[in-house]
This record gives structure tokens, C-alpha cells and sequence, in this order.
């Protein structure tokens, strides 16, 4: 499922019939959803009409007119919804990374395919200049130390890195050349949270 407190909080979800991978779910029936200035794949803003909605933020009109327009609320996540209404997350908007050659990469969507690797725990997708005309995609990844030596045993960090990099390579296989990882770090430490166990991105991309 899907949703924001402002919406009260659902606004998609599955059920034992209706579900597909990779998707949150349908449009509650209450609610009507649209894609703002979507791109060539069909990829914009989630934007939700509804009576589930929320009137505004309290004393707070500034930030109301900036996410609420005609009824239509902005959520700030980006996504796509198919031909059958399933609905699909592909990232928070002010997270996208916009490469030098105008493509537009949503780092949780790489994030995802690499914390299926069973001994990473989780993983922060960044860019970093490579010259002045390129940019490349790197990722910070938190193992688990014990997980991996059940699966790799006991070799140094070097080690591990050169597995998971093996990893990685797997998984660029699986993507358009313009979103491949190019370089990774690795460490044990957790990544700063926020009190809801979000990954405070901006901190994090401050470390690295």
C-alpha cells in the first residue's frame, strides 16, 4: 500500500486478487489520482483528489497553496499508474538525481534491486561528478557482518567489497547503461534515522 498522513493516510492498496509486483495497489474508489507532467514513460508526480484528503496545513496557508491546488494534492513522490490502475512509486521527487545528460535517476529504485542481496542491510544510490560533462552513479551499502560470513565466511572488507561489487555488476546487467553504479563503499555503521526509521538522506549524503 501506499500513503501519506496527509491523506489520511491510504491512498492505494492491494488486495489477495489485486495485486501485481512492484505496484502499490489501486486508487482507493474514493480518491482520484493523476500523474503530473508526466515524461515519455508515463512518470510525474502522484497527485490524489478525494474527500480523504486533507483541508490544509494548520496555520499554516503558505505551505497549504504550495501542495494543495483546486482540491489536488501534491504528494511529492513520483510514479506512474498502468493501463489497468495499478498504481507504481519510483521515487520522492526532491530525491531525483538529474544526470548532466538530462536523464532523471530515482535512487530508491536502485536501492531496491541492491538490498535484495541477502547480507546488505541497506544502501543510499548518489551521484558524484566524474568530469565536467559526466556524472556518476556510486552507492554507500551497510552489510551485515555476520550474514555475510554464514554466506562468504571469514575474508577481510576488501574481500566482501570485491564479492558485493560482483553483485552490483549483476545488477547493472538488469538496467539502462545511464543508471549503472560505477562505484560503492562499504560499511557496518547504520545510516542515521529519523524517529519513523526513514533513511535521513540528506545527513548521510553530507558523509559520503
Amino acid at each position: 500500500g501506499y500513503g501519506l498522513t496527509e491523506t489520511s493516510p491510504v491512498i492505494s492498496a492491494e488486495t489477495d486478487k489485486e495485486k501485481r509486483p512492484g505496484s502499490v495497489g489501486l486508487i482507493l474508489p474514493n480518491l482520484e489520482a493523476r500523474i503530473d507532467n508526466p515524461d515519455k514513460d508515463g512518470v510525474g508526480e502522484i497527485t490524489v483528489k478525494g474527500p480523504s484528503i486533507m483541508l490544509g496545513y494548520y496555520k499554516n496557508e503558505k505551505a497549504t497553496k504550495e501542495v494543495l491546488k483546486d482540491g489536488w494534492f501534491s504528494t511529492g513522490d513520483f510514479g506512474y499508474i498502468d493501463e489497468d490502475g495499478f498504481l507504481y512509486v519510483t521515487g520522492r521527487k526532491k530525491d531525483i538525481i538529474v544526470l548532466k545528460n538530462g536523464k532523471n535517476v530515482y535512487p530508491q529504485e536502485i536501492e531496491f534491486l541492491i538490498n535484495k542481496i541477502p547480507y546488505v542491510i541497506e544502501s543510499l544510490v548518489y551521484s558524484r561528478e566524474k568530469s565536467k560533462t559526466d556524472t556518476m552513479l556510486c552507492a554507500k551499502i551497510v552489510y551485515d557482518e555476520e550474514m555475510i560470513k554464514q554466506y562468504l565466511g571469514e575474508k577481510t572488507q576488501k574481500e566482501y567489497k570485491d564479492i558485493i561489487w560482483k553483485e552490483i555488476k549483476e545488477i547493472n546487467k538488469e538496467l539502462p547503461v545511464f543508471k549503472h553504479v560505477k562505484d560503492i563503499t562499504l560499511t557496518k555503521e547504520p545510516f542515521a534515522k529519523t524517529t519513523t526509521q526513514k533513511v535521513k538522506r540528506y545527513a548521510e549524503l553530507k558523509r559520503v
